[in-house]
């Protein structure tokens, strides 16, 4: 009865340590495509960011408002993307009469930001009387 036990137990330790080393050993972890970005448009479009305090609605890295989405990786959608929410607004995201150059900035701000990392954000509620709760 021992010996069974025995090589049933070295059995599940070789798959184990096999298992293991495969996950571990695995190169398929996320990794972004460099994205190229002008860094004087870039720094003009974060004090864009920061004029319009798209920060108290939005979070960049999990960080910031809980009105909006979180805009980490959004420019990964492309520019007429935002573009478009800028021009129209919805919900209770205003109008914002950006300019042309503007509009180019803040989304060379947004690549930037997509370039340095991404995000985990998580799925959140509204509730009736406006908690705001994490599913």
């Amino acid at each position: 009865m021992g010996k069974p036990i025995l090589i049933l137990f070295l059995l599940l330790s070789l798959a184990f340590l096999v298992f293991s080393s495969s996950i571990y050993k695995d190169d398929t972890v996320y990794e972004k495509k460099p994205v190229a970005y002008d860094a004087a448009l870039q720094k003009e479009g974060r004090l864009i960011w920061q004029k319009n305090n798209c920060h108290v609605c939005h979070q960049l890295y999990g960080l910031g408002g809980f009105l909006g989405p979180d805009l980490t990786n959004v420019a990964d959608k492309g520019y007429y993307y935002i573009d478009a929410f800028l021009k129209v607004g919805i919900n209770s995201m205003p109008i914002f009469n950006l300019t042309e150059e503007e509009s180019l900035h803040l989304f060379e701000f947004l690549k930037a930001t997509n370039a340095s990392g991404s995000a985990n954000p998580k799925d959140y509620t509204i509730l009736m009387d406006g908690m705001i709760v994490q599913k």
